[in-house]
């Protein structure tokens, strides 16, 4: 829980934006752009998608005017903040050749500070589990944690759900409650919006002491309690997690993989689009002298059947079993490495499909017909 809270007008808010890019960052925050909100470069509230909202169901997301000016009335788009702290593709060495001399020489740590405006409580939550992934353990990412240490986070509480939104059953929103320097919520008050802001940090607390606001009173905070348990019950979907990692690893043999085998693309898209997916191949090349080369490093996806490959062919050459891998990794041996559910409900695995499959029809599908098969 915050410690201070107050709160800002527009201009409040226009003052905070300024505020990080003096102090050192790369601004990102919601801009709408090819008719959805995406995560891009920011100067001020102009960038923001004003009087914007978003319609989200399976395999359908369209953007709408709203009736009012709200900043922040959409839900996530098809970024994350993954891109950021993660990138699609990043050398991790390069090789250089002189003479009879070979020299390798990795890669420097990444210098730009971020400062990520506008985060979810669901993204919080899978940046978290990202960290999990990434710093956890014996061998951590150093160039993951060069951004993620350096970053500054600015939250936003959501007013409202989205169609294929079920961060309620995943314990992961709609408020959030750790893991950000600064937590915005949108109110309105008099007629005129206003954004409640709380402290999560010494950075943050830094940031707001620059900021022209005002101390918050109980109405602020009722009225910003009340956003946030509008958006609570207004959940598009839900998912039963009790006893969900047992369930689904005692029905590896469910004919339910079967139907959604024969709707499946594997196209990836639920895998690109998912905060928390971590998979990556690498990759090596060379000028075409020899002299220079690099090996580089990408997102892949366990849908495709390359992704699998050892020799005598793919482990999962069924579009089935690349499934089946897919959706139980997320939520139930996940929790076996590392110690969390691989999902936090923001619902974009089912948004931006394009046959609409849906990950907690399926859950349900199987719980409802529980038949345990073979679980080796």
């Amino acid at each position: 829980m915050s410690d201070q809270a107050a709160v800002l007008t527009r201009d409040g808010l226009d003052a905070l934006i300024a505020a990080l890019a003096r102090a050192g960052y790369r601004v990102l925050g919601p801009t709408r752009r090819d008719e959805a909100i995406v995560y891009d470069d920011i100067a001020g509230v102009a960038d923001l998608p004003e009087g914007w909202t978003d319609e989200q169901d399976g395999g359908r997301y369209r953007l709408k005017r709203r009736a009012d000016d709200a900043l922040f009335g959409y839900v996530v788009g098809p970024h994350s903040w993954k891109q950021f702290l993660h990138p699609p593709r990043r050398r991790l060495w390069r090789a250089e050749r002189t003479g009879e001399n070979l020299a390798i020489l990795p890669e420097p740590l990444p210098e730009t500070r971020f400062a990520f405006v506008g985060v979810r409580a669901c993204e919080i939550a899978a940046i978290a589990v990202q960290d999990r992934v990434f710093l956890g353990g014996e061998y951590a990412d150093p160039q993951y944690r060069a951004r993620r240490e350096s970053a500054f986070i600015v939250a936003v509480n959501c007013g409202e759900a989205g169609g294929t939104c079920f961060c309620v059953s995943m314990d992961t929103g709609p408020h959030v409650s750790k893991g950000y320097d600064l937590a915005l919520t949108e109110i309105a008050t008099d007629g005129e919006r206003r954004y409640l802001i709380e402290t999560g940090s010494d950075d943050g607390r830094a940031i707001l002491a620059l900021l022209p606001s005002r101390l918050a009173t109980d109405a602020d905070r009722a009225a910003a309690t009340a956003a946030t348990d509008h958006a609570a019950a207004m959940m598009g979907r839900t998912l039963d997690t009790a006893g969900i990692r047992d369930l689904l690893l005692s029905n590896l043999e469910h004919p339910r993989w079967d139907d959604v085998a024969e709707r499946c693309l594997t196209c990836g898209n639920c895998t690109l689009v998912c905060p928390t997916c971590f998979c990556t191949s690498t990759e090596d090349s060379s000028d075409v002298t020899g002299a220079e080369a690099e090996h580089t490093q990408r997102w892949d996806s366990c849908f495709t059947e390359d992704f699998s490959f050892i020799h005598g062919g793919s482990v999962r050459a069924s579009g089935r079993a690349r499934y089946r891998q897919w959706m139980t990794h997320k939520l139930a041996t996940w929790w076996d490495q590392f110690g969390s559910s691989g999902c936090v409900g923001c619902g974009r695995c089912i948004t931006w499909c394009p046959v609409g499959i849906d990950i907690t029809e399926e859950a349900r599908a199987i719980r409802e017909t529980s038949s345990p098969g073979v679980t080796t």
